[in-house]
């Protein structure tokens, strides 16, 4: 779903009183006992960390449990890799463009000169894709750790503060990646749970089989007794993740199913919102549609990625399913009793890929009309079985394809954003904008909303009335405030303007065959 950046690295003081074990919110930390400190290495230098990650939602809450174990070290996160003593970069390698920058990062630290006496490390997913190559093409790096590995931090800089300069752990075969004994969490409200980890469908495409290791379910009694300690401590939305979250299989006694969890989690005092990613469409069954109509607290949004419309190119992919097949669990959702929405990933430009590969492509945009669609162009993967096929689409060609899919797609939400002017949603508020002095905020649906607001209105529910909508976002007022959907201020007009002018005058991409 994407390889935005994000950064974990505010600034906070330790809180003396914080939990040895389970959450701390963003900006609070615990204090460092003496024993703590020794597990660094009674005269660790280290004082202050910087973390950047690239990627999805897997590896942010991956940085969240890596920024933890720190702050329970007595670590504390800066602002900037200058002021750092330890730079960490969490990877993701799902893409080219994704691992690429990561190298630049390091080679423009390098260039500056900004790595003296700093301690620097590769997590993630390159680091478990490149290993011990990544010494070579960035000596400045003294750790590469993957991401089952993280609970071994401490160790693991204890070595290179002692003179190792290439620490290596790439160590698949272990349940660790699950259970750290803190989690720096990110949001006042949201908080992740991983519940499986790793994938054993190796799509022709993907390098995650490779980078994330095999398939490791979580116990039932494990994630529902964090669920509930999260919502204890506070935080009423909750996110099941995992590289394919409904292939979950409960290694407990319980042997409950995925459907089963959800309902369950749903009925945790507390807990207002429950969203999990990402399915898979092989494995997407009724008995997960009939858990979000009977339980509200389920959000109504499912990501169904399919990559492609055509059934030839899903065969070439071996993701297991056809176009028809597909088309079955959409109209499954359709017919809910609760609209839910949908969300999807499409590869363009795959090996092989047909002028009407991609015309039965942009034809399913029109049989499903995603409310959201994240899209890209297919680049080679190491070590995955597409890295060897033939017949690869010119790179001009998948960016041509890209522009033609982004388009009509855009035109699609626009449209289906537009009807829900007038509507009423609960959203939870995520930041705030000043400059526009507007509220940001999600709908169960998952649409951002743009809103007159407060700063400190960050982690409210507000009940809000559309008023405008571009491709992407709705704007809104509060629904206790009289105003006409029509009647939308200066700032609402700012707010989705250039979205809304590049979704309505942009110049239409026409297709054109080579």
């Amino acid at each position: 779903m994407g390889s935005e950046l994000v950064r974990i690295s505010v600034t906070g003081q330790p809180h003396a009183e914080a939990a040895a074990v389970g959450s701390v919110r963003r900006g609070v930390g615990p204090a460092a006992t003496s024993a703590d400190a020794g597990l660094l290495g009674s005269v660790s230098r280290l004082r202050t960390f910087y973390l950047e990650t690239f990627g999805c939602q897997m590896n942010v809450h991956d940085s969240e449990k890596v920024a933890g174990v720190l702050v329970a070290r007595g670590l504390r996160p800066v602002e900037n890799d200058r002021d750092a003593d330890l730079i960490l970069y969490n990877t993701c390698s799902i893409r080219e463009k994704a691992a690429q920058k990561v190298y630049s990062r390091l080679g423009a630290f390098r260039k500056d000169g900004r790595n003296t006496g700093k301690i620097i490390g590769v997590l993630g997913c390159v680091a478990q894709q490149e290993g011990t190559r990544i010494f070579e093409r960035a000596p400045q790096v003294s750790l590469v750790c993957g991401s089952a590995s993280y609970a071994r931090l401490p160790g693991l800089l204890e070595q290179v503060e002692a003179g190792n300069r290439r620490v290596l752990a790439l160590s698949l075969e272990t349940d660790e990646c699950f259970e750290t004994e803190l989690t720096r969490r990110d949001s006042p409200v949201r908080a992740y749970a991983t519940i499986i980890e790793g994938c054993d469908q190796c799509c022709a495409f993907c390098v995650v089989p490779m980078t994330r290791g095999r398939e490791r379910s979580r116990s039932s009694q494990k994630i529902l007794a964090e669920c509930r300690r999260l919502a204890e401590e506070g935080y009423s939305e909750l996110q099941l993740l995992g590289q394919i979250v409904n292939h979950w299989a409960d290694p407990s006694p319980a042997r409950l199913s995925f459907a089963e969890l959800l309902s369950q989690v749903a009925e945790i005092p507390g807990v207002r919102r429950v969203r999990f990613a990402t399915s898979h469409p092989r494995y997407f069954t009724p008995e997960i549609v009939r858990a979000i109509e009977t339980h509200p607290t389920l959000c109504d949004q499912i990501h169904l990625p399919v990559q492609s419309g055509s059934s030839r190119v899903l065969a070439r992919m071996q993701r297991g399913y056809t176009r028809e097949e597909y088309l079955e669990k959409i109209n499954c959702i359709r017919s809910a009793r609760r609209a839910i929405s949908i969300s999807t990933d499409i590869m363009v430009g795959f090996c092989g890929e047909a002028r009407d590969d991609f015309e039965q492509t942009i034809s399913l945009l029109d049989a499903v009309e995603y409310d959201q669609v994240f899209s890209f162009k297919f680049s080679p993967r190491p070590n995955t079985a597409a890295g060897k096929f033939e017949d690869a689409v010119l790179e001009e060609e998948k960016g041509r394809r890209l522009a033609v899919l982004q388009e009509y797609q855009r035109q699609i939400q626009l449209r289906r954003n537009q009807a829900l002017i007038g509507r009423e949603f609960e959203v939870l508020v995520e930041s705030f904008q000043p400059r526009l002095q507007q509220a940001v905020g999600r709908t169960t649906s998952n649409r951002v909303v743009n809103f007159p607001g407060q700063p400190d209105w960050i982690g409210r529910y507000v009940n809000v009335r559309v008023t405008a909508a571009g491709p992407n976002s709705l704007v809104a007022v509060r629904a206790d405030q009289a105003i006409s959907p029509r009647a939308a201020t200066r700032s609402d007009a700012a707010t989705c303007a250039v979205e809304v002018r590049g979704a309505t005058e942009a110049r239409r991409v026409e297709w054109k065959s080579k």
